[in-house]
C-alpha cells in the first residue's frame, strides 16, 4: 500500500527520499520493525483482552511438573502474530506479487482454521477441538490452491541459465559478464547434497510424450504440495507444547527461508550459487521480515513462564506459512533438514502410536518407546524406558526452558547445514 503510494508520489511530485521505497531491503526493515512494535504493544492489549474474557487453554495433568499450573494461561495468542504479519505486509508489499498474493492466502486459511479449532475448545469446551478429518481436509484445500495457482498463472516461471544466442534467451550483466537465461514454466526444485541440484517433478511420469509428461509434472507438483502443507502445518502444531519452543525454532526457520527468497531473487547471486533464478521472489522477503518481527515480538510474552499461548491459530499458520514459502521458492525438498524439529516430533508421535498398537496385538499389552510425545514432553519425563532400560541408566527430568533452548541450538544447527547445501554438491 504504501509502496504504491509513495511509487505515485515518486512520479508526480518527485518527493525526497520517496525512491525508497523502491528498495526491497528498506522495506524488509521497514516491514520488520513495524510487526515487532505492533507484536509488543498491540499484543499486549490482546492479551488483556483474552485474560477478561477468561480465554484460558484447557492444560491437560499430564504428571509433569508446572504444567497444571498452565491452565489459566490465556490462548489464541495466534491471533497477535497474524495480524502483526497481515498488517506489515499490507503496508510495506507490492500488492500485486502473484507469491505475496498466495502467502496472504495461507495465512489468512490457516489462520482461520485454527481460530475455529481454537475457538470449539475453548467456548464449545470440547478438548478435541476440530475433528482430524476437517483439518486435513482444509489444508488440502489450500494445496490444491497454491499447487493450481502456481500451475496456473502466466507470472510464475523460472530463469534457467541457457547458451548465448539461444531463442528469446535475456543476458543480465555480472561484472564484465553476460549471464543468459530463459523463461520457462517448469516443475524443477532444488534438490540438496546433488552436483546437478535440480529436480523435475516431470521426471516421475515414465510414459507419454513431453506435454503429457509435463501436465503430469504438474499433478504430482499439487498433490506433494497438499502433503508438503498438511505435514509442516501438523509438524509445527505438535511441536508448539513447551513456552517458546515453535515461536523460537520458526525464527531460526524463517531467518533460513528469507536468505533464500532473497538469493532466488537476485540473478547474479542465484548464478554465483548455482541455484534456480525465481523472478519476482525478491518481494517474499518484505513478507517473511515481517513474519520474523511478528514471532520475536509474540516471544516476548510467549518465553518461559508463558503470559499467552498461540494456539492453533497461531501454530496451524506458522506451519503452513513455512511449507507455502518454501515451496515458492522451490526449497521445499530441504524441508526434512531445515524443519527437522518438527519432522522429529511429528515421527515420534506416529512410532508411539504404531508401537504401541503392534505390542498389544502380539503380547496383548502395549509398550511404549517413549514416556510422552510429542518428543519434547519425554524429557520432561524422569524414569526408565524402554530406549535406555538396556543400559540401566535413569532419564533425567530436563527443566522445561533447557529443553526450549536444546532445541533452539539443534534448529540453528539444522538451519546451518541446509545452507551449505547450496555449495556442497
Amino acid at each position: 500500500m504504501l509502496y504504491h503510494l509513495f511509487d505515485w508520489l515518486k512520479g508526480s511530485f518527485d518527493i525526497p527520499g520517496s525512491g525508497m521505497f523502491n528498495f526491497i531491503s528498506f522495506r524488509a526493515a521497514c516491514a520488520m520493525i513495524f510487526s515487532l512494535i505492533f507484536a509488543l504493544f498491540v499484543g499486549k492489549k490482546i492479551i488483556g483482552i483474552l485474560q477478561r474474557k477468561q480465554i484460558g487453554d484447557q492444560v491437560r495433568d499430564l504428571g509433569i511438573e508446572g504444567m497444571i499450573q498452565k491452565k489459566d494461561t490465556p490462548t489464541m495468542g495466534g491471533i497477535i502474530i497474524l495480524l502483526s504479519i497481515l498488517i506489515p505486509v499490507l503496508l510495506f508489499a507490492k500488492l500485486n506479487n502473484i507469491y505475496l498474493l498466495l502467502m496472504i492466502v495461507a495465512t489468512v486459511w490457516l489462520g482461520a482454521i485454527g481460530f475455529i479449532d481454537d475457538y470449539i475448545k475453548v467456548f464449545k469446551k470440547n478438548k478435541r477441538g476440530m475433528s482430524g478429518k476437517a483439518k486435513i481436509l482444509g489444508q488440502t484445500g489450500l494445496g490444491i490452491i497454491i499447487g493450481s495457482v502456481l500451475f496456473l498463472n502466466s507470472d510464475v516461471v523460472v530463469r534457467e541459465k541457457v547458451p548465448a544466442g539461444t531463442p528469446d534467451a535475456q543476458y543480465t550483466l555480472a561484472g564484465n559478464q553476460k549471464i543468459w537465461t530463459k523463461e520457462s514454466k517448469s516443475t524443477i526444485t532444488t534438490t540438496p547434497f546433488l552436483k546437478n541440484n535440480e529436480f523435475n517433478y516431470s521426471m516421475l511420469m515414465p510414459f507419454g510424450n513431453s506435454r503429457t509428461r509435463q501436465v503430469g509434472g504438474w499433478i504430482i507438483f499439487v498433490l506433494a504440495t497438499i502433503f508438503i502443507i498438511t505435514a509442516v502445518s501438523n509438524g509445527a502444531n505438535l511441536t508448539d507444547g513447551l513456552d517458546g519452543l515453535l515461536t523460537g525454532t520458526s525464527i531460526i526457520i524463517g531467518t533460513t527461508l528469507g536468505i533464500f527468497a532473497y538469493l532466488s531473487g537476485n540473478i547474479i547471486y542465484a548464478d554465483y550459487l548455482n541455484i534456480m533464478y525465481i523472478p519476482s521472489t525478491g518481494e517474499l522477503v518484505v513478507y517473511i521480515a515481517a513474519f520474523i518481527g511478528a514471532l520475536v515480538g509474540f516471544l516476548w510474552y510467549n518465553t518461559y513462564p508463558a503470559q499467552v499461548f498461540m494456539g492453533d491459530t497461531g501454530s496451524l499458520a506458522i506451519g503452513g506459512i513455512i511449507a507455502v514459502f518454501a515451496i515458492i521458492i522451490r526449497k521445499e525438498l530441504l524441508i526434512p533438514i531445515l524443519c527437522g524439529i518438527f519432522l522429529v516430533e511429528s515421527l515420534s508421535v506416529i512410532v508411539q502410536v504404531y508401537w504401541f498398537k503392534i505390542t498389544k496385538w502380539r503380547t496383548g499389552t502395549g509398550k511404549r518407546i517413549f514416556k510422552m510425545t510429542p518428543l519434547h514432553h519425554h524429557f520432561q519425563k524422569e524414569g526408565n524406558n524402554s530406549i535406555n532400560a538396556c543400559i540401566q541408566k535413569p532419564l533425567r527430568a530436563l527443566p522445561e526452558s533447557k529443553i526450549t533452548v536444546r532445541f533452539w541450538i539443534v534448529t540453528i544447527l539444522l538451519a546451518v547445514i541446509t545452507v551449505v547445501t547450496l555449495k556442497i554438491r
